[in-house]
C-alpha cells in the first residue's frame, strides 16, 4: 500500500508539471498565431481584395465578346421547365447568350 501511494504521488506531481508546461506552451502558441493572423493574414487578404477589384474593373472595361454561333453550344433538345423554356434557371442576359445570340 505504501509503495502504491508513493508511486501515485510521484505520478501526480509529474503529471502536474507536464500539464503546467503544456498550458504555458499553449499560451505562447496562441499569442504567436494571433500575431500571425493580425500582421500577416489580414494584410494579405486586404492586398488580394485590392488586386481583385483592380482586375474586375479592367475586365468590365473591355465589355463582352462578340457572339459566335458554334453548333455544339446552347443545344436545346427540349425546353426548360420554367419561364419561356429558352432561358436557363440562372440566366444573365448580359453574360449568357441564347441559341440565336445575346438578348440586348
Amino acid at each position: 500500500r505504501m509503495a502504491s501511494a508513493s508511486i501515485l504521488r510521484r505520478f501526480s506531481s509529474t503529471f502536474a508539471k507536464h500539464l503546467d508546461a503544456e498550458v504555458e506552451h499553449a499560451a505562447s502558441t496562441t499569442a504567436t498565431w494571433k500575431r500571425i493572423s493580425l500582421f500577416v493574414a489580414l494584410p494579405v487578404i486586404g492586398l488580394c481584395t485590392l488586386n481583385t477589384i483592380k482586375k474586375e474593373r479592367e475586365h468590365h472595361a473591355h465589355g463582352r465578346s462578340d457572339f459566335v454561333p458554334y453548333p455544339h453550344l446552347r443545344i436545346r433538345n427540349k425546353p426548360f421547365p420554367w419561364k419561356d423554356g429558352n432561358h436557363s434557371l440562372f440566366h444573365n442576359s448580359h453574360a449568357n447568350a441564347l441559341p440565336d445570340g445575346y438578348e440586348e
